[in-house]
């Protein structure tokens, strides 16, 4: 089925979770935050939560600076 991550369409497994997704396309588990369809999804929920078709999923990375 096809997402949308970060602005660019991927093929990904129809029984994706947001896990899977996040792992098969190299995402670091630490020091990022994740939203899936606008709504920022807890690192503790990635594992049980189902991807949808069409979902947006955007990837944010911490940066420090000034």
């Amino acid at each position: 089925m096809n997402v949308v991550i970060n602005g660019e369409a991927r093929e990904v497994a129809a029984d994706a979770t947001l896990a899977s997704v996040l792992d098969d396309f190299g995402v670091p588990e630490r020091g990022v935050a994740v939203a899936l369809d606008g709504a920022v999804v807890p690192r503790a929920s990635w594992q049980g939560t189902a991807v949808h078709a069409d979902a947006s999923i955007e990837v944010l990375t911490a940066v420090q600076g000034g």
